[in-house]
């Protein structure tokens, strides 16, 4: 049996992963972001920029977010749908998105949600094996990975470390521009998750000065 195509809802330019997934992408930032590959735009520097993960074993949020956390610019984001059959096809699926956004998108870390343990253990285990994925993917790219509990996320999004899930939604296009369209609740994970990340400037001055010496 033929697995199903992989299903990606996104917004922004496509990472350009293997054959075999389809996209439907739409521009999600009406700004332009700057060519730093053009020589005119070498002297600018470079904002911090994360891959933000928000780990799922039927779904994945991801976002790509730039710069100060209280305006972050988000790049881009989406939600991976793995194409239903074994697990090791499903991760593998996963595993294939992330290496394709990493080399587009050139993050400077990589940032996860920390495990949280739900009453349901065959969704635990899933979601237990999805973050596996991301962090490798981190590891294979040799790019830090920045771990956020929920709790962090609530206190960078909303100031309340205990704020439902309504209250992150709702503070998310408040802080972030986002264009007009529905996006799923993985997908503001996400970029909750990536203001979360850049709210941790310590570890990214680390990160971005590292990589200015390598370069």
């Amino acid at each position: 049996m033929s697995p199903q195509k992989n299903k990606i809802a996104a917004r922004g330019a496509s990472p350009g992963p293997g054959a075999g997934f389809s996209r439907a992408f739409a521009q999600r930032s009406s700004k332009p972001a700057p060519n730093y590959a053009d020589p005119k735009s070498r002297q600018i520097p470079r904002p911090a920029r994360v891959l933000a993960v928000d780990p799922g074993y039927d779904r994945c949020g991801v976002a790509v977010l730039e710069g100060d956390p209280s305006k972050p610019r988000v790049v881009w984001s989406a939600c991976i749908t793995p194409p239903k059959g074994r697990p090791e096809e499903r991760l593998g699926a996963i595993a294939r998105e992330l290496a394709a956004l990493i080399k587009k998108h050139a993050p400077a870390a990589l940032a996860a949600e920390t495990l949280f343990f739900s009453a349901n253990v065959k969704t635990a285990l899933g979601v237990a094996q999805a973050r596996g994925v991301i962090l490798a993917a981190a590891g294979l790219a040799n790019i830090p990975a920045i771990e956020c509990s929920p709790q962090q996320v609530k206190l960078a999004v909303t100031g309340y470390g205990a704020a439902d899930k309504r209250a992150v939604a709702l503070m998310v296009p408040k802080l972030a521009a986002l264009a007009p369209g529905k996006r799923l609740d993985d997908e503001l994970d996400a970029i909750a998750l990536g203001i979360a990340a850049l709210a941790q400037k310590s570890e990214f001055a680390q990160m971005e000065g590292a990589r200015s010496r390598i370069s």
